[in-house]
C-alpha cells in the first residue's frame, strides 16, 4: 500500500480541455486511423477509436513501425490500434471492459500513446452487451464506479465515460453525479445542468447549425459526431462539406500509405460513397485489395508510388540494421594478426618452470601432454615432453625451443605407425 501511495504522489497527471470542443465519436469499424486522420484534418478537436476490448489490448504487442512511421498494437497479423504523431495528444481510446483490473491493465499498456481513455458504458451492440460491456454496465452502476475509480487513481492521462440515458431523468442524474465523483474528466450524455464537469452532447448532429441549436436550448457547448462523420468526415469543416469524391480519394490514399486492412477500408468507403450502383460504388463493392480500391477511385498511380517509397524505406532500414550489426560484431571480434598459437596451459607450465629456475620434477612429471583441438577435418595436435631426461634444464630449453620455432608434434591416429607418432609439423 505504501508503494502505491508513493506512486500516486509522484505521478504527473495530464489534463485535457473538453470545453467547447467537437469530437469524432467512437464507431464500430469506422474509427480506424484514416477516418480519425481526416476528421482532425477538417477540424475535429479530438478523435475516438472504435471500441477495443481490454483483453485484445492486453494481448497485443506494441511495435514501432519505422517503415510506415506508425506505432502499432498487433495481435499476430491483426491491427488492434495504429497511430502516428499526427494525432498525438488528440486520440482517445475507447475501452470495452467489465472488469476494473483488466481495464487498468489494458489502459496502462497504451497509456503512452493516447490522450485519454474513454470507458464504453453506452454501446447497445450485441457483441458488447453479451460480454457485460457497453450498455450492459448501466444495469450495474457499482461496477461502472469501480472501473472508473481504478482508472482515475492509477493513470497519468484523463478518463472519460460515455453513457446512454436511463429510463428516468432522476436515474440518469443520480448515475452521472456518481460518475462525476470518481474524478473523470468528462461525460458524454445530455445532463449539462446536473454536474460541473463538461458534458458532451452526442446524437442527431449533422452540421454546425445543429450544434448552435443545442447550445441555445442547453448549457452544452461540446459535441460528439458519429453518423454525419461516417458519411463525410468533412462535417468538421466550418466552411461546409467537401465533395464525396474528394473524400474517398483522400481516404483511399491514406489506406495505401499506412497499409490498412482492405476489409475495413472497403466498409468505411462504402459508408461514405453510399451509391453502390455507379462506377465508383460498384468498383468498391468488387474490390479485394487496397490496390483495387485505389484503382477504382482513380488513385492507382499513387498506390504504386507508395509501394516504391515503402520498398526504398525497407532497403534503407535494412542497411542501417546491417551497419549496426557490423559495428557490434567488430567490437566483439577484433582482428587478430597471424602468429604462432601458444596454448594457455602450456604457457602457464613454462612460466611455472621459469619461476623454479628451470627445474622439473622427474618423478611427478614423467610425461607432459597438451592437446590442442584442430579445425574441423584436421588432425588434433599436442606437445609431448618426456620428463625422464637426465638434464632438466635441457628439457626446459627444449620446451622453449619447440615454442620459439613454432613446432608441434602430431598426435597419431590409431592406424598410424609408431614412426609417425613423433612427426614434427611446422606451423605456418
Amino acid at each position: 500500500m505504501k508503494n502505491n501511495k508513493k506512486k500516486k504522489e509522484t505521478m504527473i497527471k495530464k489534463t485535457i480541455d473538453f470545453e467547447n470542443k467537437v469530437i469524432l465519436a467512437p464507431m464500430v469499424r469506422i474509427g480506424s486511423f484514416p477516418m480519425r486522420y481526416l476528421s482532425l484534418k477538417y477540424g475535429a478537436d479530438y478523435v475516438c477509436t472504435c471500441e477495443i476490448v481490454d483483453k485484445r489490448i492486453i494481448k497485443s504487442t506494441r511495435i514501432v513501425n519505422k517503415k510506415l512511421g506508425t506505432i502499432d498494437y498487433m495481435n499476430k497479423d491483426r491491427i488492434e490500434f495504429r497511430t502516428t504523431d499526427y494525432e498525438k495528444g488528440k486520440v482517445i481510446l475507447q475501452l470495452g471492459t467489465c472488469d476494473p483490473d483488466l481495464a487498468l491493465q489494458a489502459a496502462k499498456h497504451v497509456e503512452q500513446d493516447v490522450a485519454a481513455i474513454d470507458v464504453n458504458c453506452g454501446c447497445p451492440k450485441r457483441f458488447s452487451v453479451i460480454g457485460g460491456m457497453g450498455a450492459a454496465l448501466l444495469a450495474n452502476p457499482d461496477k461502472i464506479i469501480a472501473i472508473l475509480t481504478n482508472l482515475v487513481n492509477n493513470l497519468s492521462i484523463p478518463v472519460t465515460c460515455k453513457i446512454r440515458l436511463l429510463n428516468t431523468y432522476e436515474e440518469t442524474i443520480d448515475l452521472v453525479k456518481r460518475i462525476e465523483a470518481t474524478g473523470v474528466a468528462a461525460i458524454t450524455v445530455h445532463c449539462r445542468d446536473a454536474v460541473k464537469i463538461p458534458v458532451i452532447a452526442n446524437g442527431d448532429i449533422f452540421c454546425y447549425d445543429d450544434m448552435e441549436k443545442i447550445k441555445k436550448i442547453s448549457n452544452i457547448n461540446s459535441f460528439m459526431i458519429a453518423r454525419a462523420a461516417q458519411s463525410n468526415p468533412s462535417i468538421f469543416r466550418r466552411d461546409g462539406l467537401l465533395p464525396k469524391l474528394q473524400i474517398v480519394k483522400e481516404y483511399s490514399k491514406l489506406c495505401a500509405k499506412y497499409d490498412m486492412p482492405y476489409q475495413n477500408a472497403k466498409y468505411a468507403l462504402l459508408c461514405i460513397w453510399q451509391d453502390h450502383q455507379d462506377n465508383i460504388g460498384y468498383s468498391l463493392v468488387k474490390s479485394k485489395s487496397i490496390h483495387d480500391i485505389c484503382k477504382g477511385v482513380g488513385e492507382e498511380e499513387y498506390y504504386y508510388q507508395v509501394l516504391k517509397e515503402r520498398n526504398e524505406k525497407e532497403i534503407e532500414l535494412s542497411e542501417e540494421t546491417r551497419a549496426k550489426q557490423e559495428e557490434t560484431y567488430a567490437d566483439q571480434c577484433p582482428y587478430i594478426p597471424r602468429a604462432p598459437y601458444i596454448p594457455k596451459n602450456l604457457k602457464h607450465a613454462l612460466d611455472e618452470s621459469d619461476d623454479k629456475g628451470g627445474k622439473v620434477d622427474n618423478e611427478n612429471k614423467k610425461d607432459e601432454k597438451i592437446v590442442v583441438k584442430g579445425d574441423e577435418g584436421k588432425e588434433n595436435v599436442h606437445v609431448e615432453v618426456n620428463g625422464n631426461n637426465e638434464n632438466n634444464n635441457e628439457v626446459t630449453k627444449e620446451k622453449k625451443s619447440i615454442i620459439d620455432e613454432s613446432k608441434i608434434i602430431t598426435e597419431p591416429n590409431s592406424q598410424e605407425s609408431e614412426k609417425n607418432k613423433h612427426k614434427k609439423i611446422k606451423l605456418s
